[in-house]
């Protein structure tokens, strides 16, 4: 339908905003292309766990191919992405546009402090946010720190065949607080009270809520990949986990719990030459 609606429109500029390339006339072509599914290799336990998303992102893989050659723009939000459209189509005019985040903290409550160290992860539970990952480091971490810090989660078993998996292997645990989802102002709220993000998805175009903590000036542990990093940029409150490392997770927290945490060094990777910060 759109190429016929093109023909009766005449545009100067046809911008698909959701990934899919529609064959139509128009000076301009481009499309913003925000999934990230097609470049996550889903294992077979999680295939079980989501086998609609392991199909989604298979389908999605060839739905983003059908016409994308035909745009003169394709747009993505990291660098990271861009690198992996050109290797995966070949397409060339490939525009980084980071998203354009306001953060603006208002009528914050006052909270009164834990005694504990808070460390928090706000997520929708999807097989590849890696809950799990943080839960096997609680329980690593060693019994003589039991009484001194507590982790939030927000899922409570009820949202996802993912989720009841990770809350019914984990729940056991007094350390990890399962709170289901929450009001993006109690988000906050949690924000202000915690003393660490921890953020261990294997896969996003962006990682908002590393963004968002960020304007608390607080430590961050994250995983090490490309987007985490981007998202990042300049920040000397943070420290990179391995792929799938617990125990390595593990020690880190361990370490902001005794306040001995030593920091990574950030530098914001350098934007490609076809780049734009404002839409």
């Amino acid at each position: 339908y759109f190429k016929k609606l093109s023909k009766k429109l005449k545009p100067y500029l046809w911008l698909s905003l959701h990934d899919m390339t529609p064959n139509v006339v128009s000076d301009i072509r481009a499309v913003y292309c925000h999934n990230p599914s097609p470049f996550y290799k889903i294992n077979l336990n999680e295939f079980f766990l989501d086998y609609k998303f392991a199909l989604f992102s298979w389908l999605y893989k060839y739905l983003y191919k059908i016409n994308i050659t035909k745009n003169n723009f394709v747009i993505v939000q990291q660098e990271w992405l861009r690198d992996e459209f050109i290797k995966l189509y070949g397409v060339k005019n490939v525009v980084v546009a980071n998203p354009n985040i306001e953060i603006s903290i208002q009528n914050e409550k006052t909270i009164e402090k834990s005694d504990k160290t808070i460390f928090f992860y706000p997520s929708f539970p999807r097989v590849f946010k890696n809950f799990e990952l943080i839960c096997e480091a609680v329980s690593l971490i060693d019994s003589s720190y039991a009484d001194k810090y507590e982790v939030i989660l927000t899922i409570d078993g009820s949202e996802t065949k993912y989720s009841k998996d990770v809350f019914d292997k984990y729940s056991q645990y007094e350390n990890i607080k399962f709170i289901g989802l929450q009001t993006r102002e109690k988000v906050f709220e949690i924000y202000s009270k915690s003393d660490c993000l921890i953020f261990p998805s294997k896969l996003e175009t962006w990682g908002l809520p590393i963004s968002e903590f960020k304007t608390y000036d607080k430590p961050i542990l994250a995983i090490d990949l490309p987007y985490a990093k981007e998202t990042v940029g300049n920040y000397s409150k943070v420290k990179f986990f391995s792929l799938n490392n617990s125990k390595e997770l593990a020690k880190y927290m361990e370490n902001i719990i005794d306040g001995c945490l030593e920091y990574d060094e950030t530098q914001a990777k350098l934007k490609s030459e076809l780049s734009s910060s404002s839409w």
